[in-house]
């Protein structure tokens, strides 16, 4: 297949994408940046990683993304007891057939909602890696490809703490960037209750692109073009998260390549075959922020306003991108 990506190309999958945001818009009020973010990694073929109070519409978000693009969704509330096969189905043995039957767990969908991610034990939570990284679920040595596109869409509380089991490093390093749906503003919340009074939209939801549009975008998002000038630019970025009074431990290769990823599917969402630095330094903040270890900040924001802030003091390269 080619390199290039044609300009007729890049505008149709912009258009699409556009119609994809639109949809989902209908429902969810606000939280333009999130929503944004959410369709990029998708297009990306990452994971989010949601965390934010209950009520704030991160469920909602999941189910209707998937039902804009006509795609399965499966939804996993975590809890202590809950098993891997739980999660990644079984064989059973049928008297009928005299023979193990596989039983497809709810990872074996396009979008999966892993709600309270961090309310169940580590061995659970890792039957997710395998999933995330290689696209695939291993039950008794027999290896099953998962739907495409396949994206898990996590969610964990940060204020109760209670009973819950910390995501370990490794698994946090998969999620492509982490988000946060925040509290409305006021004029926000009354169109909310307007929204919603008599019916819930999300159950009115129509798929406005289909999961194959999605697969062909991801395609073309690879092949998107980065400048020599951007990829030492992101180095720098990632770099400099390893070198700063405030970080214990700074962001591993494996973020370099996030942010690179991220910043194709986001030029590709613009309607570029190209990226420029508005693809890297607004996003990169989502991209870090989870994998790297603070010395003293814990909460989001405060997170989110370090690696600003070091954002702010590496030079944005100036060239022509184009």
């Amino acid at each position: 297949m080619s390199d290039m990506i044609t300009k007729e190309a890049c505008i149709q999958a912009k258009e699409k994408l556009e119609g994809l945001k639109e949809n989902i818009q209908k429902v969810i009020i606000g939280n333009a940046h999130t929503i944004d973010m959410v369709i990029t990694t998708m297009v990306a073929g990452g994971h989010v990683l949601l965390e934010d109070t209950p009520g704030t519409g991160k469920t909602t978000l999941a189910r209707v993304l998937a039902r804009s693009i006509d795609g399965k969704f499966s939804r996993i509330q975590f809890t202590p007891d809950l098993m891997p096969a739980d999660i990644t189905g079984l064989n059973i043995y049928s008297k009928k057939e005299e023979t193990f039957v596989f039983v497809e767990g709810p990872i074996m969908t396009n979008i999966l909602l892993a709600d309270e991610i961090n309310r169940a034990t580590p061995r659970t939570q890792s039957a997710l890696l395998e999933a995330m990284q290689e696209e695939q679920v291993t039950v008794d040595g027999t290896s099953r490809a998962l739907g495409q596109p396949f994206m898990v869409i996590a969610t964990q509380n940060p204020i109760e703490t209670v009973g819950t089991f910390p995501l370990p490093e490794a698994q946090l390093d998969r999620f492509a960037v982490q988000l946060a749906m925040g509290f409305p503003s006021p004029e926000e919340e009354a169109a909310i209750l307007n929204r919603f009074s008599e019916e819930d939209p999300a159950k009115q939801v129509e798929a406005v692109i289909t999961t194959q549009d999605i697969v062909s975008i991801r395609d073309m998002a690879r092949r998107v073009k980065v400048h020599p000038e951007l990829v030492q630019y992101m180095v720098a970025i990632v770099n400099a998260t390893r070198n700063n009074s405030a970080i214990l431990t700074g962001a591993s290769p494996r973020a370099t390549l996030f942010l690179q990823t991220i910043a194709k599917a986001h030029a590709l969402c613009c309607g570029r075959d190209y990226v420029l630095p508005e693809d890297i330094k607004p996003l990169a903040a989502d991209v870090l922020t989870h994998r790297i270890q603070f010395y003293s900040t814990t909460d989001h924001a405060g997170k989110l306003e370090v690696v600003n802030s070091l954002l702010d003091r590496i030079t944005v390269p100036s060239e022509d991108f184009s």
